[in-house]
């Protein structure tokens, strides 16, 4: 028990990096993370619908069960759950009160030094490929990868760095040595955008 609390007590440091509130082109304030506004949407899956469905797809990327961690008191419509996958890796998320459906749902790599570096980098970014095509189907295991791999050259060494793919927004928040969090959050379509996908 004392090793899980630990490890939720790393997995909040850089995790809080997604979680904060992005930079504006002004340096003076900060907007709200997008998925913490009122009327935020949710995937059409719960955590539960997630885990099962990232299992099936991934047997050898397992996800343990997630485990509800402390949250702001202001957050009343937000539930944050995390689940350790090793050391050095984590799955966090943040869903709504009561459904459980997810709000965002992202991966925490935290870098490690040595020969076995290579690996465990090779082995988060398995698990982040998978997530993109938890949420997008339609996308081979190269797809998500080739995907993957730019979204994360586009966000090298940035905070907090954005790309939306139809209803889909992907987050990076590269902190070198820190860690590195991907995650995969439901965007509302504007009608023009639904009929311009149709």
């Amino acid at each position: 028990m004392r090793h899980l609390v630990a490890g939720l007590a790393l997995l909040i440091l850089p995790v809080t990096v997604v979680w904060a509130d992005p930079p504006s082109d002004s340096t003076s304030t900060l907007q709200v993370a997008p998925y913490l506004l009122a009327g935020a949407p949710t995937f059409d899956m719960n955590i539960t619908q997630f885990r099962e469905k990232f299992t099936t797809a991934n047997p050898s990327l397992p996800i343990n069960e997630f485990r509800a961690i402390d949250s702001n008191s202001d957050e009343v419509n937000l539930m944050r759950a995390a689940s350790k996958i090793n050391e050095n890796l984590y799955t966090s998320t943040a869903l709504e009160h009561g459904t459980l459906k997810i709000k965002s749902i992202q991966i925490t790599w935290l870098p490690i030094q040595g020969p076995e570096q290579k690996v465990a980098r090779a082995k988060a970014t398995e698990y982040m490929a998978a997530l993109i095509r938890t949420f997008t189907p339609s996308l081979s295991k190269p797809q998500s990868v080739a995907k993957l791999t730019r979204l994360l050259s586009n966000g090298k060494n940035k905070r907090y760095y954005t790309q939306t793919d139809g209803a889909i927004r992907y987050v990076v928040a590269d902190n070198g040595e820190k860690g590195l969090t991907f995650a995969v959050e439901p965007i509302k379509l504007t009608l023009s955008e639904t009929l311009n996908t149709n």
